[in-house]
């Protein structure tokens, strides 16, 4: 979709998105004592780095996250909590940070699925659904910054259309469509 000089302001807020193994609902400050458990592993820390965050760290970040915009208006934040279609739990999250860059809206994403629920396919459907939502308002380009060694990420990136760029940061590789 050409984005016809579309600016973030035009981003509507997060809406209820459904996938074939997932739904995607608008995250809240509430979610913070149920992701606090789902995200409760170091072993989802093995290659972003950092430690589970506390319920009471989580209410501190989506406070932040759920006002939708950086403190200077120059990114719009767009967050999700992923649940399982079959029973409505909780499984993990999905975010994207967009820019206007140049009067093209970019879209840096990101997923993270509980290690209790991984290798079902949520994160890809729940990426993709996602991404889904932004290309239906305007945003035309996709970033994602995945570690080399994340077999799994590297995988959905290339689901979502990313390509590896051999751009570094942080560790990561920076992939985009």
């Amino acid at each position: 979709m050409d984005d016809g000089g579309l600016s973030l302001d035009d981003i509507p807020e997060p809406a209820p998105v459904v996938g074939d193994l997932v739904a995607l609902e608008p995250l809240q400050v509430a979610h913070a004592a149920g992701l606090a458990v789902v995200l409760d592993d170091a072993r989802l820390h093995t290659f972003i780095g950092g430690t589970p965050a506390t319920e009471a760290e989580l209410v501190e970040r989506f406070g932040r996250q759920v006002t939708g915009w950086s403190p200077d208006r120059s990114e719009r934040w767009l967050n999700w909590v992923v649940r399982q279609q079959t029973d409505g739990r909780l499984v993990g999250t999905v975010q994207s940070t967009v820019t206007s860059i140049h009067g093209r809206l970019v879209a840096e994403v990101a997923w993270v699925i509980g290690t209790a629920y991984q290798g079902r396919g949520y994160a890809r459907d729940a990426a993709a659904a996602m991404v889904g939502w932004l290309r239906l308002h305007g945003v035309s380009g996709l970033v994602a910054h995945v570690h080399p060694d994340h077999h799994a990420s590297q995988g959905i990136a290339r689901g979502l259309g990313l390509t590896r760029t051999g751009t570094w940061h942080d560790g990561e590789e920076r992939w985009e469509r």
